[in-house]
């Protein structure tokens, strides 16, 4: 059995721990699933940004239309992508992540009529554009059947390699392979929020993609520093920051807490004035955010002339400008 090549960080630890903390005070906050009007926004958000990802252009309110059996304007394979969609997240229970035959089901549920060989491995070289430019060349299709069995046989046997790690690096496994003819990168993420919802069935809920469409460009750029490099280690660093951006959007939800970055600059602002602050002082006042959402924060104030900064390390205080 061969491993996908990854290397874990103390960064990619690091976050690991922050998902596994967030999640826990999640579950403690709401003690229950969360109520169905957020379960449902949390699908629909889901299903537009999974297509939304592949240039599909329907919006949540097209699709909400589509769920409740009303009419919608659309081509035919606008229509089948977002109805196969659902069908397929609506199945999800019906999966299990290390079985190579339910890849196949999910496949066929996805691109039905959409594709003539749904379900069935490419017979087909392909690659991944951007403009007229080719990202990535997928291995040859004589190789795919091997390489897939390979990433399932990780999976059924890794005990290691924590759920939330190994999700990513199968989501971009999936990614590089590319082993259908279409829809590979909807079915990447799909199996990757199989995976999470397995470890944890609170997952269900976290509607990941839709912070994958808000940070497409670094999605793609993570997929291809990865390529470059030959291994998933960037990419699964990029999610695991995704993951914990999903869920603290989640819990600003459930709790009523500032949910943006701009908005917590912005209160920042009025509360420090122009006084000296450390990220430290950043975080007991945003109580619910990550260290690594801190940090971005922090950074996005930097790149945009807002904040500045003096000393360095642990020393480190911003001021606003």
């Amino acid at each position: 059995m061969m491993k996908p090549p990854f290397v874990i960080t103390p960064k990619i630890n690091n976050l690991a721990l922050e998902i596994s903390k967030l999640l826990g005070k999640l579950e403690a906050t709401i003690l229950s699933v969360p109520n169905p009007k957020l379960r449902r926004k949390n699908k629909i958000r889901t299903i537009k940004s999974t297509l939304a990802i592949e240039g599909h252009t329907f919006t949540e309110e097209q699709i909400t239309s589509i769920l409740e059996g009303r009419r919608v304007i659309g081509t035919q394979k606008e229509l089948l992508e977002v109805e196969n969609a659902i069908k397929l997240y609506d199945s999800m229970d019906d999966f299990k992540s290390s079985d190579v035959r339910d890849f196949f089901k999910a496949h066929k549920i996805l691109m039905k009529d959409l594709l003539a060989d749904a379900g069935k491995y490419r017979s087909k070289n392909v690659g991944v554009l951007a403009g007229t430019k080719v990202k990535h060349v997928a291995p040859k299709p004589i190789f795919v059947p091997e390489l897939m069995e390979k990433v399932f046989e990780w999976i059924r046997s890794e005990k290691e390699v924590h759920a939330l790690i190994l999700s990513s690096i199968v989501h971009y496994e999936i990614e590089f392979i590319h082993p259908f003819e279409d829809g590979n990168g909807r079915m990447g993420r799909f199996w990757q929020a199989l995976i999470l919802k397995e470890y944890d069935d609170f997952f269900r809920f976290v509607p990941i993609e839709s912070l994958i469409e808000k940070n497409q460009q670094r999605y793609y750029k993570a997929l291809e520093l990865s390529d470059k490099a030959g291994e998933s280690t960037s990419f699964v660093e990029f999610m695991l920051e995704v993951i914990i951006a999903s869920l603290e959007e989640m819990s600003s939800e459930l709790v009523g807490v500032t949910n943006t970055n701009d908005d917590r600059i912005e209160k920042a602002k009025i509360n420090f004035e122009d006084s000296l602050f450390s990220r430290k002082d950043y975080m007991e006042l945003f109580k619910n955010i990550s260290s690594a959402t801190a940090s971005r924060d922090l950074k996005d104030g930097l790149d945009s002339g807002v904040l500045k900064k003096s000393g360095k390390g642990n020393q480190t205080k911003y001021f606003f400008v």
